[in-house]
């Protein structure tokens, strides 16, 4: 089920398997310099989503939480890719020795898990051109929420739903 109001979007996903389609499904549209927030709850299939999206690049390796690492580098069909998850960011000194702020240029594409968590480390992120938000349901389905809040990510919303 698809439902789509003003720079929102909602789709009911049905397994894993369908979020990893979604995400394929959404590869071919990335252009870069585009900015994705990824929220929702921890297993809420954000990084199910990101393998999905990179396997629909055409990226064949394995594709990993970012966890730890707190970001993961992919370079796939011509793009770099930077996936991040700051759920453990706490300390602003990381996010600056680690030079992430050099990763957010127009020539990549990040994919960025708990933006939230810059916030609370004094930090800030550019604009999200979409963010996607996965919530489960009780009937084990995913509910995916994509919002637009650029024109580029209004562009690719329209190109994914038209």
């Amino acid at each position: 089920m698809q439902i789509q109001t003003e720079n929102n979007y909602y789709e009911t996903l049905a397994d894993e398997d369908a979020t990893l389609a979604f995400g394929a499904r959404l590869a071919p549209l990335l252009t870069p310099g585009l900015v994705i927030f990824l929220q929702g709850d921890l297993g809420a299939g954000k990084t199910t989503f990101a393998r999905g999206l990179l396997r629909g690049l055409g990226f064949i390796g394995r594709v990993k939480s970012p966890t730890y690492a707190l970001v993961e580098v992919y370079a796939v069909s011509s793009l770099n890719l930077y996936h991040f998850d700051f759920y453990r960011l706490s300390d602003p000194d990381e996010w600056h020795e680690a030079g992430f702020r050099d990763y957010m240029n127009t020539e990549a594409i990040c994919l960025i898990e708990w933006p939230e968590k810059t916030l609370g480390a004094g930090l800030s992120l550019p604009t999200a051109d979409v963010t996607l938000s996965l919530t489960p349901t009780a009937t084990d389905t995913r509910l995916i929420h994509l919002k637009s809040n650029t024109p580029t990510g209004n562009a690719l919303l329209t190109k994914l739903y038209v």
